[in-house]
């Protein structure tokens, strides 16, 4: 016979006036959590008590009922109730909802507040998600949403933002195929195909987190702290159309600019209408680019300007901000650092200061009539103008003297242009680099072209100046070094001292170098002391000779830097430098690039689709990535074409550390975590293997 399942009972539901409720002592809650009691009110007068109470009732010493009830659950809407009171919102004897647990009931008050409390499920954020939603489509605005569940609109336009997420993924999430925060990364983009996309690629990896998410997202937008966003303006191209992404759940530096031909077409106009302005100061051209190659002014000679003085109300302005500025550090000599007020003060006095030394240049109306100017971006989304370069053809003609004429014999004359600063410059320097051609895929790792290790030892050598530059002992030791060579390997001289620095030009490299961290400190180590020189000959000597010896060490420094060449070139089998001249070359960069601690990595370099990795085998670049970041990592894109394999390998390579051996540098602790091949030892055997 089967045994009767036994029946539960329900406490029965009544309506008790609101004077006849108490709050328990036996509530558990004691700590403040969530709605404040006032923002409750004002929910429970809008749209009612959604919830009963679950109240007891009070019994006297003989165990008889009271007629008055205590709430051991749901004590915050009792005081909610009880606030509503306070302000004539709700009458005393107001019916309230209540559940009625039977007097002498086994359960304990404090079990039933216990339960009430933890027993509740918080709403998935995908539920809130969808409620949000269709509480918009009929007819609620963002604002009045948040208004009605107490929330900053900033929380409602955020789970909003999930519209813009794939179904399919939202499904995923549901079934907790992957983590709230992923979902959110997704919501950066609204292009659901490559959401689906991309999630097929993380999924599958071994780092599936948000930023790498959001980064693949955006790899084809332009960041709108990027320099031409910051030269013409976000607000130029919201004008024009431009779509921008936004990340509402975190920082973005103001998003990311989704068409980056508007924005290119606006920093162009606004670039011509720059030169436009230039042309009219009277200069014969003037050349306009996004940016110029590394070198561009080597073929023109450069004329002189002359600073415009100060005015007698800006040399007292001046005078004003230096004596303002030394009595400010004179009070906080002693401070460890300055306020965060007084840090801001004094920055704003020593931009003033700067800006009233740097002085414009004028030029001779003669001189402009032939010279002409470049106009350009700089790297912190500046305009750059460089004025005052003539072509060669357009210099004044001299004539000719003849040797009986001087006195002086010209048998030794080299034939060789002189660039502005009066260094050698061989045409067609770097012609000799073949084109860089893109090698048939087959097993094993094929040799880099020679095109790209040009590029490559470039943006090494630009560092390598740069560094150099930095470091006054290594550039003396260098420096003596080639004169003891000189001397006692009997290299023959001429003149009272046969030392001189041929700047290398740099006419093979990559879009990057220009903009990198070395090539702008070089520009202004370049500009600075160009600024300070002397105009003639013997004021530079005298001026030199003042110099103290730091001063003096870091002039040295400097101007050796133009002659350092760590360029990889293949050379012709009969030319006039050999293979093997090369190859020494490179042994020497590798030790002062040695001696200088010279990493690449801080000078800004990582490998991308356009300087290396689109430019090697599959092989190279499987092996990059297995260098970097294991063999799993690489296993995990060798089933790719080479175009998606060069990308991904980019996006798991960002921030490795990781160079190929031709920026590698012997000793660096980073360095030697991948198998480490020397430019000058092995530079042959990774263009030839």
């Amino acid at each position: 016979m089967a045994t009767a399942i036994p029946k539960i009972t329900l406490s029965s539901s009544r309506d008790i006036p609101f004077n006849r409720l108490v709050l328990s002592q036996s509530n558990v809650r004691r700590v403040k959590s969530g709605l404040s009691i006032e923002e409750l009110a004002r929910d429970i007068e809008r749209r009612g008590l959604l919830q009963s109470l679950n109240v007891r009732p009070v019994l006297d010493g003989e165990g008889a009922e009271t007629g008055t009830y205590e709430v051991p659950a749901g004590g915050r809407r009792f005081r909610a109730l009880e606030l509503l009171v306070k302000q004539k919102k709700l009458a005393k004897t107001a019916p309230v909802p209540c559940v009625v647990r039977e007097a002498g009931s086994a359960i304990l008050a404090e079990d039933d507040s216990l339960a009430e409390n933890v027993q509740r499920v918080a709403l998935h954020p995908l539920d809130q998600f969808r409620a949000f939603r269709d509480m918009l489509e009929k007819g609620m605005s963002e604002e009045e949403i948040a208004a009605a569940f107490f929330v900053a609109p900033a929380v409602v336009k955020q789970r909003l933002r999930l519209m813009t997420v794939s179904d399919k993924l939202l499904d995923i999430y549901e079934q907790d195929g992957m983590k709230l925060d992923q979902l959110i990364a997704f919501s950066i983009s609204d292009d659901h195909s490559r959401q689906e996309q991309i999630w097929d690629i993380v999924s599958r990896s071994h780092n599936s987190e948000p930023y790498v998410i959001r980064r693949m997202l955006t790899e084809k937008t332009v960041r709108a702290s990027d320099r031409r966003v910051r030269f013409v303006g976000l607000e130029a191209y919201l004008a024009a159309g431009g779509p921008v992404m936004r990340d509402l759940f975190e920082a973005d530096d103001g998003g990311w600019l989704q068409d980056p031909a508007i924005l290119d077409r606006l920093v162009m106009e606004k670039l011509h209408t720059a030169a436009e302005d230039i042309r009219a100061e009277g200069w014969k051209w003037v050349e306009t680019a996004l940016s110029f190659p590394w070198g561009h002014t080597r073929q023109f000679v450069e004329i002189n300007g002359t600073e415009v003085p100060l005015a007698e109300e800006e040399m007292v302005h001046l005078e004003a901000l230096r004596a303002e500025q030394e009595a400010i550090e004179a009070e906080y000599a002693q401070a460890d650092e300055y306020p965060d007020e007084v840090d801001v003060q004094l920055g704003e006095i020593e931009q003033a200061i700067v800006a009233l030394e740097e002085r414009p240049l004028t030029f001779d109306s003669a001189d402009m009539a032939r010279a002409g100017a470049f106009v350009s971006l700089d790297s912190d989304g500046t305009l750059q103008v460089e004025r005052g370069f003539v072509l060669p053809e357009d210099m004044p003609t001299e004539p000719e003297e003849t040797d009986d004429a001087d006195g002086y014999d010209h048998a030794g004359y080299d034939g060789r242009d002189h660039d502005s600063t009066g260094h050698g410059y061989q045409e067609g320097e770097g012609d000799n680099i073949a084109p860089d051609v893109e090698p048939e895929e087959e097993d094993g790792i094929r040799p880099l072209p020679d095109r790209l290790l040009t590029e490559l030892t470039a943006w090494r050598t630009l560092a390598l100046r740069d560094a150099f530059a930095s470091n006054p002992h290594i550039a003396l030791t260098e420096l003596l070094h080639t004169l003891v060579r000189d001397v006692y390997w009997q290299t023959p001289g001429a003149d009272c001292l046969e030392a001189y620095v041929r700047e290398i030009s740099l006419p093979v490299h990559s879009p990057d170098m220009p903009g990198s961290v070395s090539a702008h400190a070089l520009r202004q180590r370049n500009e600075g002391w160009k600024h300070d020189l002397p105009e003639d000959e013997d004021a530079l000597w005298r001026w030199i000779d003042g110099l103290d010896d730091a001063s003096r060490m870091a002039l040295l420094a400097h101007c050796l830097s133009f002659g350092v060449n760590a360029l990889y070139e293949r050379m012709p089998a009969y030319g006039a430098v050999s293979q093997r001249s090369v190859t020494e070359r490179l042994k020497r960069a590798d030790r002062l690039a040695s001696a200088l601690g010279l990493d690449l990595v801080e000078a800004g370099w990582q490998p991308t689709v356009e300087n290396y990795l689109g430019r090697v085998t599959k092989a190279r670049i499987l092996l990059a990535v297995r260098e970097a970041r294991g063999d799993e990592a690489a296993e995990r894109i060798a089933h790719l074409k080479k175009p998606d394999m060069a990308r991904e390998a980019g996006r798991r390579l960002d921030g490795s550390g990781w160079l190929p051996e031709a920026l590698r540098t012997a000793g660096l602790v980073h360095q030697t975590q991948v198998e480490t091949v020397t430019a000058g030892e092995d530079m042959e055997a990774i263009a030839a293997e």
